[in-house]
């Protein structure tokens, strides 16, 4: 493992976020992969203010769960907020879009 994730021989892992490389996986939204066990992965999201997610984020045969840490999100006509917490089933759309910039915790859960 890099500098940024680490390892114990327990297997917990570890991971200093800010320092993970982010990648700009859609126009305005950067990602952070973190470390994960079996199916279950997690991101860090952020997205710049004035963008919508160009496509509906959908993971086959896993539920994905989001936890708004700052700025604000509207999916569905709904404005969610910092600790705002949404749980998506496998086969439900995300297609979240910002005004103000936002940064999600995003994880992906066996269901």
């Amino acid at each position: 493992m890099n500098g940024t994730m680490s390892k114990a021989r327990n297997g917990i892992q570890a991971a200093q976020v800010d320092a993970v490389k982010p990648v700009e996986v859609a126009p305005g939204v950067i990602c952070r992969h973190l470390p994960g066990v079996g199916p279950a992965d997690g991101w860090l999201y952020d997205l710049v203010p004035g963008i919508e997610w160009p496509e509906s984020d959908l993971h086959p045969g896993l539920a994905r769960a989001y936890y708004v840490l700052f700025g604000e999100i509207t999916f569905d006509d709904r404005h969610l907020g910092p600790g705002a917490y949404l749980v998506l089933a496998s086969d439900d759309h995300f297609h979240p879009r910002t005004t103000t910039g936002a940064r999600l915790l995003g994880t992906t859960l066996p269901g």
